[in-house]
Parts: structure tokens; sequence; C-alpha cells
């Protein structure tokens, strides 16, 4: 954003904390977003119902945060539609309670959303926790998607993660926006349904940002918001649940967007290409892994009466006319060509 317009008085914004037996980063993470330089907002924690001291250290130290305490662990999808419920607030921010901020960084955010109504989602510029001059895993700079639903980001490909050097410092329109800091219209929310609670975790941002592109609407990536991400908070990257649910979330996401005519093949393609990362898994003795992958598979099978009813409800759109959609294969780039890095993949932004 080349400039700045005063905007007064600044709409309310609600920072939505979804927690879990957090009070370890609640304690660390929380009075940095407390900190945050904006005249018109709310902090809410929706809790998950947490096992851990985490609502009473928040009534104890910090009252003025509202809580909203679930009956139970609805997971990410659920606690959100949850407790979203009890948040009127239009403007929103969905964060992680690892998350990190400066001062400034919410204004930037807000001025997207004022000074452009077709946006319903941005994502701002997020760094690694524990090594601040490095782009983090769930998110980077903005999300995009292969033609065969992988999803990456600019500064992340796979497990490599670039150094922030100012490469993307220039705002854009992405596919998808990180779930560990999104900026999102409740109403836009709402209209899209909100997350799948059936994904449970992981892959449900991606689902929603498709629906909104759906939609019509645009989700863009500002740099000028930077936030920290320890990451990892509530499964660690490498453990087989979260292998599972990105297996079979993927895959479902993909029964669900994609139009007819294009389903079909990339889901064939895409079980083969599971099946290669599972032999991968094995030559490395991940055994765990191969099986999560053979889990996700089949659950993916048992919901396919599910996706086909979603289907009927929504006006889907061929993949390549969306934003942050690329033509070429993210796989064979990354283990093939070799090709680590965002900017190797010519990728046209807008």
């Amino acid at each position: 954003m080349s400039a700045h317009i005063s905007h007064a008085p600044w709409p309310e914004c609600c920072l939505a904390i979804l927690n879990y037996n957090g009070s370890r980063h609640l304690q660390e993470f929380l009075p940095s977003l407390l900190q945050t330089n904006y005249p018109s907002l709310r902090v809410v924690v929706i809790d998950n119902a947490s096992t851990d001291d985490s609502v009473a250290w928040l009534r104890q130290h910090h009252p003025q945060v509202e809580v909203v305490q679930l009956n139970q662990n609805y997971g990410y999808a659920g606690g959100y539609n949850e407790g979203l419920k009890a948040i009127q607030t239009e403007f929103l921010v969905l964060v992680n309670s690892d998350v990190a901020v400066d001062s400034n960084w919410l204004k930037p955010l807000m001025e997207e959303f004022l000074e452009h109504p077709d946006v319903a989602a941005i994502q701002p510029k997020i760094l690694d926790h524990k090594k601040r001059d490095h782009f983090e895993y769930a998110g980077a700079a903005g999300g995009f998607i292969d033609r065969y639903g992988y999803p990456f980001c600019r500064g992340r490909l796979f497990e490599t993660l670039e150094k922030d050097s100012g490469q993307y410092d220039e705002s854009c329109e992405v596919f998808w926006v990180s779930g560990a800091c999104m900026a999102i219209r409740k109403s836009a929310f709402m209209q899209a349904g909100g997350f799948d609670s059936g994904f449970f975790a992981h892959m449900e941002e991606i689902d929603l940002c498709w629906r909104l592109h759906l939609l019509g609407y645009r989700l863009t990536y500002q740099p000028e918001s930077v936030v920290y991400h320890l990451g990892g908070g509530t499964l660690n990257y490498g453990s087989s649940r979260k292998v599972f649910l990105n297996f079979r979330n993927s895959l479902w996401m993909l029964a669900k967007n994609l139009p007819a005519s294009e389903a079909i093949p990339k889901i064939f393609t895409r079980l083969v290409l599971d099946g290669v990362t599972g032999a991968r898994f094995i030559t490395q003795g991940n055994l765990t892994g191969c099986w999560a992958i053979i889990h996700a598979h089949f659950a993916f099978y048992a919901k396919i009466g599910q996706v086909m009813t979603h289907r009927k409800a929504w006006s889907l759109k061929p993949f390549r006319s969306i934003p942050g959609v690329w033509k070429g294969s993210v796989v064979w780039a990354y283990f093939g060509r070799k090709k680590t890095r965002f900017s190797k993949l010519e990728i046209k932004i807008k």
C-alpha cells in the first residue's frame, strides 16, 4: 500500500483467539496482542473446553479479555464456527494463540478492508517467531495452489523456508489466507458457510478461501502487516495425525470445489501422488506416516456422499480461472527440477 489514508473513527475489530490447553502460549503471546495500536479493539478467547488453567489464568490476569467457553473440543474449524456465533463484530482477525505481533500490525489490514470492499480476507506477512528473518511455514507471504491442489506459499515450498529479504514486499491477490492469522469480514465468513467442521483441523482455511472465490470475493496478502508465528503449537509438523488430516482434507477439498470435468482426473492424479509419498515414507522408515495416508484415503472414500451433497449447493468455477492457481506442478518443480524458491516458479502475480 503506497499511501495510508486516515480513517476516523476506525471501525471495531475483534481478535478471536482459539485456545485448547494453551495456557503456556497465552501467557507468552497474549501480551503482545493486547499492545496492538488500534483504537476500537476487542480481544476474545474462544476456549475449546480446555482442561488446563487457561480460562482461570485469563480471568485472573486479563479480565478485560472476553472468554467464550465451548462445551467440547470442536477442533479448529468447529471451534471457530461455534465461537464466532457469540461475536457480532464485522471485522475479525482469527489468530493462533502462538502468534506475536508488533504494535502497528493491524491498521494496514483494516485499511485494505476499508479501501477495497470486494476483499473478503487478508493475510499479513508471517515470519518465524524463533528465526524472525525467515518466513514461517503456515502462510509465509501468501498462499497459492498448483494444478493438482497442492498448496504452497510465497516464501515456503514444502520444507524450504526462505529468508525475508524484502522479496515479497508487494501486496498481491492470493488463493488462500493462512488460518494462523486470517483477517476476514464476518459477513463473508457466514455467506461462505464458515469452516467445514468435518475437517476438524488443517486445510479448512483453504477450503473456506476457495468458497470465498466462488462467491466473487478477492483475497489478498498485505506485507505492511507483520506477525510472528511459533508454529506446530497444536500438532507437531511431523505427527501422523497431522499427515492424516492434511491428506484426507485435501482430497475432500478437491472433491467439494472442483467442477466435475476436473475433479475426477485431478483426484486420480492426487491418489497416485499420495501413493508415491507413502512409498517415500516407507524408504525413510516412517511406517506410521504411510499408514496415515492409507487411513486418509479410506476416510475420504467414506465421505463421498456428503461431498456430493455439498457440490450441488455451489456454482463451481474452472480451477484456473481463480487467482492464485498455478498451472504447473509444485511437486515436480520442487523434487524433480529442484526449484526450491517461489520466485523460480515463474508465476504471474496480480
